[in-house]
């Protein structure tokens, strides 16, 4: 049941660039995390802000979908692990249901693969669990202000990542079909297997019978690393296209 507890937040289930600062009318935040503690520190750390305003907050994805379509907040913070669903779907699913709500991710995960599906999803802020207060509220208000923003770690990753920093990967095997490439992509961006039935009007039970060849054929274990796979071998693009086609 929605609520509103003591700091008047909403509850499902119980800098190198200045960004000017209007405490007339701060900028309303959900938070979406599993962790109450981290939650309630970042609520204390808005109270500190006179431009911010946490308005709700949520430990997983569907609840914060829910209070977020219900409170059209500015700026969604999430993190990437939670229960339900991978997050790059998470962020998908913020951008589809509340179109005019920027997305930051606040997570532990600091690898290349992660940081470019996470931008590659739709968020427009990648910041690391570990940075300090003052380097989240800076990447809060610049991706407010419309600025893709990444930590200094996490910008630090990506470009070693352009630097050629990196361990060599396998080129893509001669025995994936084009359908599997398509669908490799579509999943590194973030999609279900059912969004994937849906666009390629097939059943989820044969995206799932695709997902499976893919893992034997390139020997890959998990979500993660049929991320990284796709975005090092160059096949986002693939899932991109097939929207824009459809679109």
């Amino acid at each position: 049941m929605d609520g509103t507890d003591d700091l008047g937040v909403t509850n499902i289930k119980n800098a190198a660039v200045r960004i000017p600062i209007c405490a007339a009318t701060p900028a309303r935040i959900v938070l979406v995390d599993d962790h109450a503690i981290l939650r309630e520190g970042l609520i204390a750390l808005s109270e500190m802000e006179p431009d911010l305003k946490v308005v709700g907050q949520a430990g997983t994805t569907a609840e914060g979908l829910a209070v977020a379509m219900a409170t059209q907040p500015d700026l969604i913070i999430t993190d990437l692990s939670l229960a339900g669903t991978t997050g790059m779907q998470g962020i998908v699913e913020f951008r589809e249901r509340c179109p005019n709500s920027r997305v930051l991710v606040l997570t532990m995960h600091d690898s290349e693969e992660y940081i470019r599906a996470a931008l590659s999803a739709g968020a427009l802020g990648y910041v690391l669990k570990d940075a300090t207060r003052a380097e989240l509220v800076h990447g809060v208000r610049a991706v407010l202000a419309g600025q893709r923003h990444l930590c200094p770690r996490s910008s630090a990753r990506v470009v070693c990542s352009y630097l050629g920093e990196r361990q060599p990967v396998p080129a893509v095997a001669s025995g994936v079909t084009g359908r599997e490439r398509q669908i490799l992509a579509m999943i590194a961006g973030g999609w279900s297997n059912k969004r994937i039935a849906r666009d390629l009007q097939r059943s989820v039970k044969t995206v799932e019978k695709h997902r499976s060849n893919l893992m034997r054929k390139l020997s890959l274990h998990n979500v993660a690393e049929l991320t990284r796979f796709a975005f090092q071998n160059g096949m986002l693009g693939v899932e991109r296209e097939a929207g824009e086609r459809r679109s």
